[in-house]
């Protein structure tokens, strides 16, 4: 069983319907004890990182991922659940959860991509360019494109954590790896049949790569 974070962040509703749609059965839910019974964890979300911080610390969710990770059950970060599982956020100015050291950063001011400027925030579909092979990525087209809808992205300090990079005026991570957590701030869910392929993977990962 898949179990979905529930933490009145957007877009849950739509990572429950790719699952639907690929035959794999979920809950939803903001209870530790539902969530200790699943065999991997989505945490996606939509929306801004104090109040998702403010809302998991209340439900004590931010300490029960971290035991999750402790325990090598399978993470799959999405979008808003990538940005505020390392240590801080720009966004609110935020202390988030801490599973990868580092931070999540604003794009800066006047963005040009070969002249042109680029607005934020980065909304529409863009590659991913990734380091090594992943599990989670098999069978994903080279040149697939995914969709993105963000102003932040994630920093980790440790190199070897960054899975996959984007080019958005500026180089940023948009694939992380570590352990048995894999996040990435596009979403899987709205990437069309590379994204699904994505899903599948994961609903298949051990949680190790």
């Amino acid at each position: 069983m898949i179990a979905i974070i529930n933490y009145n962040a957007g877009n849950i509703t739509s990572v429950a319907r790719a699952l639907h749609s690929i035959g794999q059965e979920y809950i939803i839910t903001d209870d530790t004890k539902l969530l200790d019974s699943a065999t991997h964890v989505i945490f996606p979300g939509v929306g801004a990182a104090g109040e998702a911080m403010a809302y998991l610390k209340q439900k004590k969710l931010h300490a029960w991922l971290k035991a999750c990770f402790q325990t090598g059950k399978p993470i799959m970060g999405i979008c808003l659940g990538t940005q505020i599982i390392l240590d801080y956020s720009e966004e609110n100015h935020t202390d988030c959860i801490g599973l990868v050291a580092g931070s999540t950063r604003r794009f800066p001011d006047h963005l040009q991509d070969a002249g042109r400027a680029l607005k934020i925030p980065h909304m529409g579909w863009n590659r991913v360019e990734f380091k090594h092979l992943h599990p989670v990525f098999a069978d994903v087209p080279k040149e697939a494109e995914f969709y993105f809808v963000h102003s932040y992205y994630p920093s980790p300090e440790d190199e070897t954590a960054v899975l996959g990079t984007t080019d958005y005026g500026v180089s940023f991570c948009s694939v992380m790896a570590a352990k048995n957590l894999v996040a990435m701030q596009f979403h899987p869910e709205k990437s069309g049949r590379p994204g699904l392929q994505i899903l599948k993977n994961f609903c298949l990962w051990k949680g190790s790569d």
